[in-house]
């Protein structure tokens, strides 16, 4: 058994839809064979036990064969007119078990449902026996009419059943040998032609896995499931090309933005070297310039190195720590202290209501960071920053030159830098991963311009103003 479960896991998928088509069918027809079996056998016998029961008018014809003493003139009627007097037995039967016939050639067998009728302790009763050669007779016996403790049994040989029912047999048999083998081929062409998309979709997945072509798409009609599951890979091919799309517009970028920074150090190192080679000293205050421009730009690549393992991160979907519950309000606080430090010819006006978020702490404190890092930048000399964070909304509003309504969409692009700001210190990663954050956190970040100038950042983050009870 569990080789032949073997042997059927084994089996291609088509096939084994095929087998059990075939196995239902065949079971079908099996059953309904069976049911009309019985069905036929019952009205056969119906119809024999009939027949018996209208041999009842024979029974003056009986009587007539009887003497006073109840002894019967055993005798043979051959009437050429009447064939069915050749199928069937007539015989008297005593109280006794005595019997003897009267009409037709074979004597049945005397059982106690004769006798008990005999004696008047039943009425007419249907059974089967055994002839005297031996073939199976339905019977009838019923009491006999004047002669107490006699009755008739009417007979009837059963082939009259049996040969109906073997011709019956041999034409179901023949019938269901005929559909199972046509269900099973009519299976294996369904399965064949049910399964023609899943063949598609397996050759198409073969073909990225070979090629690694991400722009193949399988035709998708109608709503079943194969056309559904083609939906699904077109769309996971599609998303796997943006992807990669993504990750090599990545990596390009960041090379170009590494490239700037990369050469001009470069640069200064190759001067302050040469000047070590040649002996030629540079001016001390152009080696002061150099200096501090090598420290720069190693700070920016720093920072553009951090962004981009921060940016990574997210696109990986995971979190450098564990999401938890957090007062926002707290995490703006620290972030003001950081830029009151960065922008310290600013001023910052804060008001700040409590609000909890389900955030990690260190992905959270960054992206505010940036925002304020955005406004510090952009922030004149003696302007204000007004940080406010009401009902889950924080907003921070700087007095700068703002943003053009034509870079708006632009502006949580990865490396998307404004013309205007090319020549300021930053990786065009900032906002990028401030949205990337908020998006993780459930909630949406957008930029827009300010009346009277500058422009207003909003986050809005889903949260309540009191901490959630702690879990036991």
């Amino acid at each position: 058994m569990k080789g032949l479960v073997r042997r059927y896991r084994t089996m291609p998928l088509r096939s084994r839809l095929a087998m059990l088509v075939t196995v239902a069918v065949a079971v079908a027809v099996a059953v309904a064979a069976v049911a009309c079996w019985f069905v036929v056998r019952k009205a056969l016998m119906n119809s024999l036990d009939d027949a018996l029961s209208t041999n009842r008018a024979g029974t003056p014809e009986v009587v007539s064969r009887i003497d006073l003493e109840g002894n019967c003139q055993r005798s043979v009627i051959r009437d050429k007119d009447d064939p069915d007097l050749f199928k069937q037995t007539i015989q008297v039967v005593d109280q006794h078990g005595g019997h003897c016939v009267i009409v037709g050639t074979q004597s049945v067998k005397v059982t106690d449902e004769d006798t008990a009728v005999a004696k008047r302790e039943s009425g007419e009763v249907y059974h089967t026996v055994t002839a005297s050669n031996g073939a199976k007779y339905r019977v009838l016996t019923y009491p006999l009419e004047g002669p107490q403790g006699l009755a008739v049994t009417v007979a009837r040989p059963l082939s009259e059943v049996d040969d109906t029912l073997g011709n019956l047999v041999l034409v179901l048999a023949v019938v269901a040998g005929i559909g199972v083998i046509g269900a099973g081929a009519a299976g294996l062409w369904v399965a064949r032609t049910g399964l023609r998309p899943v063949d598609e979709l397996t050759a198409a997945v073969e073909h990225v896995a070979r090629t690694e072509d991400l722009d193949l798409r399988i035709p998708a009609e109608g709503d079943d499931e194969i056309a559904r599951l083609s939906r699904s890979f077109n769309s996971m091919t599609a998303s796997l090309a943006s992807s990669r799309d993504l990750q090599q517009q990545l990596i390009a970028d960041a090379g170009h933005e590494l490239r700037t920074p990369l050469t001009s150090l470069r640069t200064n190192i190759e001067l302050l070297a040469r000047s070590e080679e040649t002996g030629r000293a540079i001016p001390p205050d152009d080696r002061k310039a150099l200096l501090a421009s090598v420290t720069a730009q190693m700070t920016e690549l720093a920072a553009l190195i951090g962004d981009l393992q921060e940016l990574s991160r997210t696109d990986d979907g995971g979190h450098g720590g564990k999401v938890q519950v957090i007062a926002l309000h707290d995490v703006v606080e620290t972030a003001l202290e950081r830029a009151r430090l960065r922008g310290p010819e600013l001023a910052f006006a804060a008001d700040l209501a409590p609000w909890y978020v389900r955030a990690e702490p260190a992905a959270l404190e960054r992206a505010v960071v940036n925002i304020l890092d955005n406004a510090v930048k952009f922030g004149p000399s003696g302007s204000t920053v007004e940080v406010a964070l009401k009902g889950g909304a924080l907003t921070v509003r700087d007095h700068g030159p703002g943003i053009p309504t034509d870079e708006l969409p632009h502006v949580f692009d990865r490396f998307w830098r404004s013309p205007s700001a090319r020549s300021l210190p930053g990786s065009g990663l900032g906002l990028s991963i401030v949205a990337r954050t908020v998006h993780q956190s459930g909630g949406r970040v957008d930029l827009r311009h300010a009346e009277g100038g500058g422009t207003v950042a909003t986050v809005r983050l889903p949260g309540a103003p009191t901490p959630p009870p702690a879990t036991a």
